[in-house]
């Protein structure tokens, strides 16, 4: 059967829900960085420091004496790299951005099974479950939107959390502004669909103009006293805030309404969301049962048990066409990025038939029951959309097909897959900080690279790495520093025939002058005639040391870049194009483990 409508936005919505916490007495012990920054070596780094960190959810695994044997996961940090936020790149991109025809149908060594994905998630879903009947986890009494603030030297960034309303980029609400690949997307469904639950937030900016959501969080963040404090490795403090008044949840919202957000950190993830949005409604469409809906007991006095799970043998299928189908996501056609500075007074009411809007956000009036099942009729009800038990049963039933006696448009259900954990920045109030990713291109060495580019590059020599670092800051883009064994080396001002050339001519003149462009369309396949995947092509977060060291040890050529300006990434996603992958790391990221969503209880 085809996938149903699906409820749709009318704008950007921050929805408030149960948030999920860990009871123990350090919170910080329990926390990790975003998924795909860990390596296996974080990974018992991070279990010395807690037994129950949330590692165990986003990453789980055989215990450590079985670690050897687990497959390399190719969407992180590999521990064989065994440098600071290195992981491999998962897939090719066409000249488009988007994967190729033949990656998405032919199965690649890099793609783990699915078989293996519902093995190694159903452990984190069973973990979860034990959490939960433990105490080591315990749901909020009152839905919220979450105040966030991240502080440390000279750090300061506040935002909200809460279920943002998954949009279209179609419908330029929430706008990507990097290509997504299939691989990563079927990792994260398999966990999310497998635990029922959003485990990390994604993370979303917008242009707020200081409006009324940013006031409120900068008086709550001022003036209220934190449900959660934790200080960790990385010398920032995190701070949680829970906003549970009716009246100031409905003014952020009507603030956020008519605004734009860009996906900073998390397109892989919000990709997942969506696909497992469809894949939930086509389940419903077909009156598939829901499953078991664990029982939630209410937040108790902070203790921290340890508990252990065994994995199960089953879990869903991942929905390989579907996600395909997401990572072949059309862009949005060109326009401007516009951000009004003055809010609506109120949510806009619900749109016709056709287009059909976003539930508003419910009425948060008294706490949910303390023990007992989360029953679905137990639910606040949105005005005119009716929930997944309102479904017909059987045939003849108002509303079916067979009743009228032809097709009808049904109403889209909506459910807790509607909506993905996110946090929302104000970037006016709270610029971020945009880092560069640097390519490792192992078994080439320098000399070939240095020598192959002198045909279409002006090459200057450098004594060291801190020289070559100080004439890369100054030199104008695109510019490139090669380093490993022997020299670093400044390749500027490119060969403007052959740079003409390369650069594809269905993109804008913004994106082909972007460093990152460039080097996949341009130095990669033209320079040095190689393929950009996870073979021939590794990634370095921020760390041009460790990028050195691991094409030293590798045998090749690291290439350091300078960072995207924010206005360039911003112009690109408004024009409904998307930057070529691993091209940002904004930040800071928020922190995994202060706050989880659970389907069962939102």
């Amino acid at each position: 059967m085809g996938i149903p409508e699906l409820p749709m936005p009318d704008g950007l919505v921050l929805r408030p829900f149960r948030g999920v916490r860990f009871a123990v007495e350090d919170p910080a012990r329990v926390t990790s960085p975003p998924y795909d920054l860990i390596s296996d070596a974080d990974v018992d780094a991070l279990l010395d420091s807690h037994p129950n960190n949330v590692v165990r959810l986003i990453l789980p695994r055989s215990p450590r004496s079985d670690s050897s044997a687990q497959p390399p996961n190719p969407y992180r940090q590999q521990e064989s790299d065994r440098t600071p936020h290195a992981h491999t790149a998962a897939h090719r991109p066409s000249a488009d951005g988007e994967p190729t025809t033949a990656q998405q149908q032919a199965p690649t060594p890099a793609t783990p099974p699915d078989a293996g994905l519902a093995t190694r998630y159903a452990g984190a879903r069973d973990t979860l479950r034990a959490w939960l009947d433990a105490g080591v986890l315990v749901p909020d009494e009152v839905p919220a939107l979450y105040v966030y603030e991240q502080s440390g030297p000279n750090i300061l960034q506040r935002g909200l959390i809460g279920d943002v309303g998954l949009a279209d980029p179609g419908q330029r609400i929430i706008l990507p502004h990097e290509d997504v690949m299939p691989g990563p997307i079927a990792d994260r469904l398999a966990l999310m669909s497998t635990t029922k639950a959003n485990l990390e937030p994604i993370f979303l900016l917008y242009n707020g103009d200081n409006g009324a959501a940013t006031r409120l969080v900068d008086m709550v963040a001022s003036t209220r006293l934190p449900l959660v404090s934790a200080h960790t490795e990385d010398g920032l403090t995190h701070r949680l805030w829970a906003i549970t008044d009716t009246s100031e949840i409905d003014a952020i919202n009507a603030d956020l309404h008519d605004r734009q957000a860009l996906i900073a950190d998390g397109h892989h993830r919000y990709a997942t969301y969506r696909v497992l949005q469809r894949q939930e409604h086509a389940t419903h469409r077909s009156h598939q049962p829901e499953p078991a809906i664990p029982t939630i007991a209410p937040r108790p006095e902070p203790s921290a048990p340890t508990a252990s799970a065994q994995p199960e043998p089953s879990a869903p299928t991942i929905a390989h066409p579907v996600i395909a189908a997401e990572a072949q996501q059309p862009t949005t056609a060109p326009g401007q990025l516009h951000i009004p500075s003055e809010a609506p007074l109120s949510p806009s009411p619900v749109g016709p038939a056709a287009q059909p809007s976003h539930p508003v956000i419910p009425s948060v009036t008294q706490s949910s029951p303390s023990a007992k099942h989360i029953d679905e009729e137990e639910k606040p009800r949105t005005p005119g959309v009716p929930r997944a038990s309102d479904a017909p049963d059987g045939p003849g039933e108002p509303g079916s097909e067979r009743s009228s006696g032809g097709p009808a448009t049904p109403e889209p259900l909506v459910g807790p897959w509607d909506f993905g954990l996110a946090l929302l920045v104000d970037s006016t109030a709270y610029p971020p900080n945009l880092q560069a990713i640097h390519r490792v291109i192992p078994g080439l060495p320098l000399s070939e690279a240095t020598a192959k580019a002198r045909g279409a590059w002006q090459v200057h020599d450098f004594d060291d790495l801190a020289q070559g670092l100080a004439a890369l800051k100054e030199a104008a883009e695109p510019a490139f520093l090669l380093a490993g064994e022997g020299g670093v080396h400044l390749l500027t001002n490119p060969d403007p025939v052959q740079l003409a050339r390369a650069m594809p001519p269905d993109h804008s003149d913004r994106w082909n002058s972007l460093n990152t462009s460039v080097l996949s369309e341009f130095v990669l396949p033209k320079v040095w005639g190689m393929r950009d995947d996870e073979q021939a092509v590794r990634i370095v977060h921020h760390n041009t040391d460790a990028a050195v060291r691991l094409a030293i040890r590798t045998g090749g050529t690291a290439v350091l870049l300078k960072p995207l300006a924010v206005d360039d990434v911003l112009a690109v996603a408004a024009g409904g194009e998307r930057v070529p992958r691993k091209s940002t790391s904004f930040g800071p990221k928020p922190r995994t483990g202060l706050i989880l969503r659970m389907f069962a209880i939102d």
